[in-house]
């Protein structure tokens, strides 16, 4: 089954009255979990987007005190982990400041960790593809934000 585009999705959710709209949202939240965690975002978290990142934030530390450090091999799965899931957050806010707000963090619980990703090459890798990200976003954003992110940035390189 090919799916329809989504402009022909938009005009056939305009013709739906709200109660067929909503069995619809729920019916779809039901079979995926990032089905269900974007509802959540959008519905609950939107309004807020400081209060969202802290709870990002606060996950993501979680996950870093929980990382087995004992072999590089198993830290850099858990690493990769915890980035795809700040990742997942991101493309739910689609906000470039939440975006760079939170790499930066990335960055910096890394540098903290005390894990040596120095001595590996794809975990370097891993690294300069996020400050690369970073530095992309800040181009997109206003001047002043971008001064304030710019601090943060040149301690992490």
């Amino acid at each position: 089954m090919k799916p329809a585009s989504l402009s022909d999705i938009k005009k056939e959710l305009q013709l739906l009255d709200p109660q067929h709209l909503t069995e619809l949202c729920i019916r779809m939240a039901r079979y995926k979990k990032e089905n269900k965690e974007l509802l959540t975002y959008l519905l609950f978290e939107s309004t807020n987007e400081q209060a969202f990142i802290d709870g990002i934030k606060d996950e993501t530390i979680a996950f870093f005190e929980t990382i087995n450090d004992s072999n590089l091999y198993f830290a850099k799965k858990s690493i990769r982990k915890i980035l795809r899931n700040i990742n997942k957050h991101i493309r739910y806010s689609g906000n470039t400041a939440t975006q760079v707000e939170l790499l930066i963090f990335f960055c910096k619980s890394l540098k903290e960790s005390g894990i040596p990703y120095h001595t590996s090459a794809a975990m370097v890798n891993l690294y300069d593809a996020q400050i690369k990200k970073i530095n992309k976003a800040l181009s997109t954003m206003h001047e002043d934000l971008q001064y304030d992110f710019k601090k943060d940035l040149k301690q992490l390189i």
